[in-house]
């Protein structure tokens, strides 16, 4: 539980719920708009085929359907944009903000952005989440500095929290005011827990130069010297966060020579299982004329979903590739800066971490190996010394975050 004397008692806003805005509702009928176009598209390919009378198997026949029918459907679509832009701008000036009661407002647009954050940030669309850190229960601004509140948070000693796909800072905090990881840290080892939040949609590469260069700033505006950094990555936090510090030391930023440590739980450092089946998914329904129109609800699934075929930390993992396609893993190595300590914990449902169970599932989404960055090629592994990892058995993958064992042997590490 948190100690009255804590820190902690600053960092109440995981507790609070944010109000739906007019912003929000002009995204969601912009949103629902492209669905109308893109559902009509699938529709009228699939039309064409059997007016083709296309064999089973094959290639879709080329072209769209003209005449009458052509029309119908250019005339949905024109429609539904119209109307989505119209709707989106009258709610975006007329609309207040409305309490969601039951509704998590930004669980939902987590999740969203999850799963398409790409595409959201390439429409424009204002569901679409920018990065921010957080210190107590405000954003930090690096333009204005950190306000009265947050300056007396400042220690010697940072931890920036980096929640996973489809969560946001609050993954940190459990209703009711269980302890977790960053706050057990700020009481028994004095660090200042800092908290991201991001577009888990985004290539997780171009996520990983945006937190770096929003340390660089952090950095400067930082009340007293800092003394050490430490990375707490969940999920695909983890990669964030040495895709972050790979970016740090191509650039030469500053903050890299604070870092001391990156710490990943459950990170899946090669690949997650269910986006390799899903690439396989997708190439399956492209093999008959009367599936492929579906395998367009395939592409809607996010850069950084994608990302975690293999683990991409790199842009030169995914530039140049389609990423749709089940090519083989073309990934280049990744190595911290020397002075940086890499930390790997892995759980599995299992009682024991090497069943075929964790070698499959693990945690119930990456495996046992995957979190510990193991791989056949020597190259692609992660290189974590044997001392500096962990496997935590009878524990899945969201449940890593909270609890108590995992928090006694990152105190043990970070002594």
């Amino acid at each position: 539980m948190i100690s009255k004397g804590s820190l902690s008692a600053d960092y109440g806003f995981a507790m609070n719920q944010s109000p739906i805005t007019s912003s929000d509702l002009r995204g969601l009928s912009l949103l629902v708009a492209d669905g109308v176009v893109e559902t009509s598209r699938i529709v009228e390919h699939l039309h064409h085929s059997i007016a083709s009378l296309a064999l089973p198997l094959g290639r879709a026949p080329r072209g769209s359907l003209s005449g009458i029918s052509g029309l119908v459907y250019r005339s949905v679509r024109q429609i539904a944009t119209l109307s989505g832009k119209g709707a989106g701008w009258a709610l975006g000036r007329f609309t207040p903000p409305v309490h969601s009661g039951k509704i998590d407002r930004d669980a939902w647009v987590s999740v969203l952005n999850g799963v398409m954050g790409d595409y959201l940030e390439a429409r424009a669309n204002p569901l679409a989440i920018g990065m921010q850190l957080f210190l107590g229960d405000q954003p930090l601004d690096c333009q204005q500095g950190l306000t009265g509140v947050q300056a007396p948070l400042a220690r010697r000693r940072l931890l920036v929290s980096v929640h996973g796909l489809c969560l946001n800072e609050s993954c940190w905090f459990r209703k009711g005011g269980e302890q977790n990881l960053p706050m057990g840290l700020e009481e028994s080892r004095g660090y200042t827990p800092v908290f991201v939040r991001y577009n888990s949609g985004r290539h997780i590469s171009d996520n990983g130069a945006q937190l770096a260069e929003a340390l660089d700033c952090l950095r400067a505006i930082w009340p007293v010297p800092l003394d050490e950094i430490v990375l707490l990555g969940h999920s695909m936090g983890g990669l964030v966060a040495c895709s972050a510090c790979h970016h740090a030391e191509l650039h030469g930023l500053a903050w890299l020579n604070e870092a001391r440590a990156v710490i990943t739980l459950g990170s899946p450092h090669q690949g997650a299982p269910l986006e390799r089946i899903g690439a396989h998914v997708h190439q399956f329904l492209g093999f008959s004329p009367y599936s492929a129109p579906f395998s367009r609800l395939g592409r809607l699934r996010s850069a950084g979903i994608t990302d975690l075929r293999f683990g991409n930390v790199r842009p030169e993992d995914w530039q140049g590739q389609d990423r749709f396609r089940p090519e083989p893993d073309a990934r280049q190595s990744v190595r911290l800066a020397d002075h940086i300590k890499p930390f790997a914990v892995a759980a599995t449902l299992d009682s024991s971490a090497r069943s075929l169970r964790s070698r499959t599932l693990g945690d119930g989404l990456v495996p046992v190996s995957s979190a510990l960055g193991e791989n056949r090629r020597p190259e692609l592994c992660w290189p974590v010394p044997t001392h500096q990892k962990q496997v935590f058995r009878r524990l899945g993958h969201i449940d890593l975050i909270y609890q108590a064992r995992v928090l006694y042997r990152l105190r043990q590490w970070l002594d």
